[in-house]
C-alpha cells in the first residue's frame, strides 16, 4: 500500500504532469511572469465555471478577503459578523482594517455559521456578514441573504474550502458557492480543492462597479500606470500559478467527485461507531425542507463525543495515519482576538467541538486499500 498522506499533491500531479509542464513552459518561454495572458485566460475560464460576472485574481486568499472588504468601503469601527470556528484569516483581515469582528457560534454538525445567532448579533454598526463554507459544506446562504436584505448588510462569502460546491435554494435554483453573496473570496493554496503550486487567490462579484474598484485595489490602486486613484495593495496572481490553475480547472468537478466517493466510503465503514459523529452532507433551506448533498469535502471532519480525541489521533499517527485537528482553539480564545465583549455561554458549540474534531486524510488520490486501512484501525481502536 502506498504511504498515506493527509494531502497527496504529488499523486495528483503525476496524472496531469504533461498539462502542467506544457503550461508552465509557455510562461517560461514568453517570460510574461506578471499579468501575462494566462492570468486573463484563467480569469475568463473561472468566470464561466462559476457563472459569475467578474473574477479578480490576487496573490492569496487572505488578500482576497481584505480586498473585498476594502472594495465595499468598510470603515474602522464597522462591525463584521463571522463564525468563531474557522481559520484565523477570516477574522485577521477584519482586525487589520480596523473593523470590529463579531464572532458567533456555529452549527454542531455542519460547522457553518449558526443563522439563528446572526440577527441577535446585529447592531447599528453592523455592515457585513462573512459566512465561511467550512470543510467544503455550504453555509445556509438563502437564510443569510434574507437577513442581509432585511438589515441592508453586505455578504462576503469565504469560499476558500468550497470551490465547486453548489447551493440549492428552496425554489429549485442552484448557484455555485461564490456566486451568491455580494462579493466572495477564495484561496488557491496547494491543498485546496482547486489549488496552485504556491500562493494564489481570487475575488468574485456580479457588481460591475465593485469589480472595477477591486481591480484597481489589487494593483496598487492603479487603473492607469502610475496614476493611483484609490489606496491599494500589491496582490497579483502570478502567471505560473495561473497556468497551473488553468490546467486544473477542467478537472475540478472530477476532483470533487473523487472526494465525495472517498467520504462516502469513510462514512459507510464508520457509521456504526456510536462515539463518532460523521460529517453531515445535508443542509436545510429557509423553508426548513431537507436539501441535497452539497459537500465537496475539503476536509473529512469527524467529532469524537465522550472520548479522548488527542489520544485517538496519537494512536492513528502511530499507525502511520496522519490526522488534522481543524481547529483546536476557537477564535474568541486566541490571544490576538480575545475581547471582553465575548460571553463564553455564547460559544457552547464551538468550545465543545474544538475538543472533539479531527480530520482524516482527504484528497483526490485516496485508494480503497488506504481507506480500508484507515477505517480498520479506527474500528480497532474502539473495539
Amino acid at each position: 500500500m502506498k504511504k498515506i498522506q493527509m494531502v497527496d499533491l504529488g499523486g495528483q500531479y503525476q496524472k496531469i504532469k504533461s498539462e502542467i509542464g506544457s503550461s508552465i513552459n509557455e510562461i517560461l518561454e514568453s517570460s510574461a511572469f506578471i499579468n501575462g495572458p494566462i492570468v486573463k485566460e484563467f480569469q475568463l475560464n473561472l468566470e464561466n465555471y462559476l457563472g459569475v460576472n467578474h473574477v479578480i485574481p490576487c496573490a492569496n486568499g487572505t488578500d482576497a478577503l481584505q480586498v473585498a472588504m476594502m472594495g465595499l468601503g468598510l470603515k474602522p469601527g464597522d462591525e463584521v459578523i463571522t463564525a468563531d470556528f474557522t481559520f484565523a484569516s477570516t477574522v485577521e483581515v477584519i482586525a487589520l482594517l480596523g473593523l470590529t469582528p463579531v464572532l458567533i457560534d456555529v452549527c454542531p454538525n455542519l460547522f457553518t455559521i449558526n443563522v439563528e445567532e446572526i440577527e441577535k448579533a446585529i447592531t447599528a454598526r453592523t455592515k457585513a456578514i462573512v459566512p465561511v463554507h467550512l470543510f467544503g459544506h455550504c453555509a445556509n446562504m438563502e437564510a443569510i441573504m434574507n437577513i442581509a436584505e432585511k438589515y441592508k448588510l453586505f455578504v462576503i462569502e469565504d469560499c476558500a474550502q468550497s470551490m465547486g460546491a453548489e447551493y440549492l435554494f428552496s425554489n429549485g435554483k442552484k448557484l455555485k458557492c461564490g456566486n451568491i453573496g455580494h462579493v466572495s473570496a477564495t484561496s488557491f493554496f496547494p491543498s485546496k480543492n482547486l489549488g496552485c503550486y504556491g500562493d494564489g487567490g481570487a475575488i468574485f462579484t456580479n457588481d460591475d462597479e465593485l469589480a472595477y474598484k477591486m481591480r484597481g485595489i489589487v494593483n496598487h490602486g492603479m487603473y492607469k500606470r502610475y496614476h493611483h486613484d484609490v489606496v491599494g495593495v500589491n496582490s497579483r496572481l502570478d502567471s505560473i500559478q495561473a497556468a497551473v490553475l488553468n490546467a486544473k480547472l477542467p478537472h475540478l468537478d472530477n476532483y470533487n467527485r473523487a472526494r465525495q466517493i472517498a467520504a462516502n466510503k469513510y462514512s459507510e465503514r464508520l457509521k456504526d461507531i456510536s462515539l463518532l459523529i460523521l460529517p453531515d452532507v445535508r443542509y436545510h433551506n429557509s423553508d426548513n425542507s431537507e436539501s441535497y448533498n452539497c459537500h465537496v469535502f475539503h476536509q473529512y471532519t469527524i467529532r469524537l463525543v465522550g472520548g479522548d480525541r488527542d489520544n485517538l489521533v496519537k494512536y492513528l499517527n502511530s499507525k502511520d495515519i496522519p490526522c488534522g485537528v481543524y481547529y483546536p482553539i476557537p477564535l474568541h480564545k486566541q490571544k490576538a482576538y480575545s475581547d471582553e465583549r465575548y460571553d463564553e455561554s455564547n460559544f457552547k458549540i464551538t468550545n465543545q467541538i474544538s475538543d472533539e474534531v479531527f480530520s482524516l486524510p482527504m484528497h483526490t488520490e485516496l485508494s480503497d486499500d488506504q481507506i480500508d486501512y484507515i477505517t480498520d484501525n479506527i474500528r480497532n481502536y474502539f473495539s
